[in-house]
């Protein structure tokens, strides 16, 4: 499994693997140089590189846990010397009447037993690992300087033997704030004591307010946690995942940026959020989403952008990094943004529509909104029957895909209901009948008689875990034999297990080796709405087993040894935790 854990603020976030270290961490933003970046390599100098470490003398054991309902890390370290406490979190909290989230990354250490000795390793490093910083010192702060970014670490701990990293005695607490080249107001220890305090009760206030299901409610508030902390708050993007080139399979090559914000994983995004009741990330997304299609003026929408709606994302490598456990390329941008993905206008209309529905949103949404939102319901239509890359985005194959077409029904079919929502009786019968034409085309092209299940592509005969998204999108009611079928014939072709294949056929670098995870979700789903709801639930717990040990799940899984693979956490993965667990709880009026 994929042992790291979460912290950030909804504006910088850490990776920090079972011993303490923080190995990887993106300024200004989450898309931005990995200052931090020891989980795909050290650069080309030293082995530590890249990481912010607490290294303990002679170290035996160590355990972690996030602090109950919080995105605060707890890890301690235990020794023939004693044991040591490492806290870090990412400050967050209502402050000034405003929000406060800087990029500001705070770690708190004290000894718990005994006298311990450890060493601390600050070398973070600039430009891709390419630059070591310019250092210099104050009486409480060291200033890491590079060309574009310039990092302080105040701190109440003895400097001296940060910078030259000597072993000494941990016999008191120490507070390391690593953030902007400002001085802080208080004391280090102080203002982290502060920081700390506030940012618990954020978390744990936030996470009280979740609608969260009967049964399994640590994984539901983890997940729910994790997908927050995915939403750029400043501009309401949302990023598929924190990483960059974690490889999907050992030395596959399918080592990919996802930095990035997909408007069909954050569709889904918004909509598990929106499930219990956290709204406020789907009001930014919205508000993002709505940017994107002024932008465009009623043309092509990329499937990708940046979280800051950049559009140019291109793809190039990172050739001073080793890549994780050595399995390079470490990719920075991504070519997807150069691809057509017909599925992307159903994507965002599904995205936008709770808002016109939602009351608890007060967004003055209305017809002017559903005006900007038509443009993309007649892309759908023109490009359903057209080959594109795919939900699987890919490279070297284009087709008409079932999913991709599903999608541009979904457009429609949203855009009359929000016409009907809107009193806008013409224009609701307009774009149903425009769905009915377009489910007509899909029954029709995509069920293969051979197979006895709907296919990957009109006219082809291979299987693909994406059509059982018509369940998750309402195209057909669960009852619908044809339906029915296709979970069978998937489940047999594609599955492993709990786990699932995406798809049969080899792809640009042969044919997949490990779980997609998010496609075993909706396996779960569409079992338990055709009535297989026990067969869903031991589905589903076996797939909680292959999260990690703070809760976290990276894109993929291997099926012999369950490690995870891929980009991490992955939103995909902690909505499917989320949708399942929504999904198959039994009721608190049933066992209260």
């Amino acid at each position: 499994m994929m042992e790291l854990g979460l912290v950030g603020n909804c504006s910088v976030a850490g990776l920090i693997d079972p011993h303490g270290s923080l190995n990887w961490f993106c300024l200004p933003r989450f898309d931005g140089d990995p200052v931090f970046h020891a989980l795909v390599g050290s650069g080309p100098d030293d082995p530590d590189d890249g990481a912010f470490k607490i290294e303990m003398e002679a170290l035996k054991e160590a355990e972690q846990a996030y602090l109950p309902n919080t995105a605060i890390l707890r890890t301690v370290l235990k020794g023939s010397g004693g044991a040591v406490e490492i806290v870090d979190f990412c400050p967050r909290f209502e402050a000034y009447g405003r929000r406060f989230r800087p990029r500001m990354f705070i770690r708190q250490i004290r000894p718990l037993d005994g006298w311990p000795r450890i060493r601390i390793k600050v070398r973070p490093r600039f430009e891709y690992g390419t630059k070591a910083p310019f250092v210099t010192g104050g009486s409480n702060h060291l200033r890491y300087v590079g060309e574009n970014e310039v990092l302080r670490l105040t701190s109440d701990a003895p400097l001296d033997h940060v910078q030259s990293e000597q072993v000494f005695h941990l016999n008191r607490p120490y507070t390391f704030i690593l953030g902007p080249d400002e001085t802080l107001a208080d004391a280090p220890g102080q203002t982290g004591d502060r920081f700390l305090n506030d940012t618990r009760g954020y978390w744990e206030g936030w996470s009280q307010r979740l609608a969260v299901p009967f049964e399994w409610q640590d994984a539901v508030i983890r997940s729910a946690i994790t997908l927050k902390l995915c939403n750029y708050e400043q501009t309401g993007g949302i990023v598929a995942a924190m990483t960059t080139s974690l490889p999907e399979a050992p030395h596959s090559g399918r080592n990919w940026d996802y930095r990035f914000c997909w408007v069909r994983d954050a569709f889904f995004t918004v909509r598990a959020l929106n499930s219990l009741a956290a709204t406020r990330t789907l009001e930014n997304y919205f508000h993002w989403l709505m940017n994107v299609v002024a932008d465009t003026n009623g043309g092509h929408i990329q499937p990708v952008l940046g979280i800051g709606l950049e559009k140019q994302l291109t793809e190039s490598q990172a050739g001073a990094l080793q890549g994780y456990q050595g399995m390079g390329p470490v990719r920075i941008g991504n070519q997807a943004h150069e691809h057509f993905q017909h599925d992307t206008y159903g994507n965002v209309i599904l995205g936008a529509a709770p808002a016109f529905f939602d009351q608890r949103l007060r967004m003055g949404i209305g017809q002017h909104a559903f005006e900007l939102l038509e443009p993309l319901g007649e892309q759908a239509w023109a490009l359903h029957t057209q080959p594109d890359a795919g939900i699987w985005e890919l490279r070297t194959r284009s087709r008409i895909h079932t999913s991709s077409s599903l999608m541009c029904w979904a457009a429609c079919d949203r855009l009359a209901k929000i016409a009907a929502h809107l009193d806008l009786a013409a224009k609701a019968a307009f774009w149903n009948k425009r769905a009915e034409d377009i489910r007509t085309k899909i029954l029709a092209e995509a069920w293969s008689e051979k197979r006895q299940a709907f296919v990957e592509s009109f006219g082809g005969e291979t299987l693909d875990a994406s059509v059982l998204l018509m369940g998750e999108v309402n195209f057909l009611p669960p009852t619908d034999e044809r339906f029915k079928l296709t979970v069978d014939a998937l489940s047999r072709t594609l599955g492993r297990g709990p786990f699932m294949l995406r798809y049969e056929e080899a792809d640009d670098f042969g044919v997949p080796e490990v779980g997609f995870n998010v496609c075993a979700f909706w396996r779960v789903d569409a079992l338990a709405r055709i009535g297989r709801k026990e067969e869903a639930r031991e589905l589903f717990e076996e797939l909680l087993s292959a999260r990690n040990s703070l809760g976290l799940m990276s894109e993929d899984t291997a099926f012999d040894t369950r490690l995870g693979w891929g980009n991490f956490p992955q939103t995909y993965s902690m909505v499917g935790i989320i949708n399942g667990a929504v999904r198959l709880s039994r009721s608190w009026e049933t066992e209260l």
